[in-house]
């Protein structure tokens, strides 16, 4: 019985995770870039299955320009979610250097023998370290991000990161291999390399994590600066209060900052120099102060409660609601009933407001 190769099987579960995000994405738009992000780095496991297996001129010209996508469009995932490293349209086009520059070395190898390999791992470790790079701003760099996505998007960027430079360390292994040693190694190389870092990364992207990040305490601000974080946190806490914006599942810091007339980064210092903590873990303490009034006084499910406050996921709910008040959700209504005690109405706002 003929055995399927190994890059085959992984091909088949990314295409499986593909098609889940296919079904999942918002109407509209369910052609997301981590759906397409998962359906390259398939594609490349298959070139790499099929290298295996019959090593053909077409699939050794493939393999150089399919895993010179990928980079980009991990990229591509992430800088949409922040403002100031979005690829416009009309900026984009550096982006796909990278792809032709692959093209035309791996069309013209049997003329001059180019180095492929190591073109292929600076695009890696490039891309990469920007992709680390954008991840260590933290979560309030990703002004576009849904507040209820920034911690995990942030964990996953760092991992994707890291993973591009591993296969670009990886693909520098490869170009020695072919230096000191005729590449006897290099196919083993490759298909490990790709078999183990590629669906992880393609995981990554499309999962996000589930922990968010352990967040750094912010310096005190200067004496200057005090009183115009205070200005700030009061325009936040009005609209939080009495438009009640926390309640929106969409709300990004761009939103925020449009609504308020201010700049995002001039919002996410103050709010992080006055609370230490980010954006969207004071938005979330709004959201969970409405839904600690909701639980007290009302018998309404739970999970209308964790919608209508604005929380898209109960695991995301459950774990800001531990976060803020030390218990779960269905705990703390259980305990309300039994002290007979009710929270005052109103969503109250995050310890250390004005």
């Amino acid at each position: 019985m003929p055995a399927l190769p190994l890059p085959f099987v992984a091909a088949l579960l990314l295409a499986i995770l593909c098609a889940r995000l296919l079904l999942a994405g918002d109407e509209g738009r369910r052609l997301t870039p981590a759906a397409v992000f998962v359906a390259a780095c398939a594609v490349l496991l298959v070139v790499v299955g099929l290298r295996w297996s019959i090593d053909s001129p077409l699939i050794r010209f493939l393999q150089p320009v399919t895993a010179a996508c990928l980079p980009p469009l991990a990229w591509i995932c992430f800088a949409r979610l922040s403002t100031s490293e979005r690829p416009r349209l009309q900026n984009a086009w550096p982006h796909a250097l990278p792809v032709v520059l692959a093209f035309g070395l791996s069309a013209t190898w049997r003329l001059w023998h180019p180095p492929i390999d190591l073109v292929i791992a600076v695009i890696f470790l490039g891309y990469g370290l920007r992709l680390a790079l954008l991840s260590k701003a933290g979560p309030d760099r990703l002004t576009a991000a849904r507040f209820g996505d920034t911690a995990r998007a942030v964990r996953s960027m760092r991992l994707v990161g890291g993973l591009l430079i591993a296969s670009g360390l990886t693909d520098l292994l490869i170009a020695v291999d072919f230096g000191f040693r005729a590449g006897r190694h290099a196919e083993a190389i490759v298909a490990v390399a790709n078999l183990i870092g590629l669906p992880v990364i393609a995981w990554a992207v499309a999962v996000l994590g589930s922990r968010p990040p352990p967040e750094a305490v912010p310096a005190a601000p200067p004496a200057e600066a005090e009183s115009d974080d205070r200005e700030v946190i009061a325009a936040v806490d009005a609209l939080m209060r009495e438009r009640e914006l926390f309640r929106d599942p969409d709300l990004t810091l761009d939103r925020l900052a449009r609504r308020l007339g201010l700049p995002a980064r001039r919002i996410s210092a103050a709010i992080n120099r006055h609370f230490g903590r980010n954006v969207s873990q004071v938005v979330n303490e709004y959201r969970v102060a409405a839904a600690r009034v909701r639980l007290g006084e009302t018998d309404e499910a739970v999970t209308r409660i964790m919608y209508d406050c604005g929380f898209q996921t109960k695991s995301n709910f459950n774990r800001e609601f531990r976060r803020v008040v030390g218990t779960t959700p269905t705990a703390y209504r259980d305990g309300r009933r039994r002290t007979g005690v009710t929270p005052a109405s109103g969503a109250r706002p995050p310890a250390g407001s004005p």
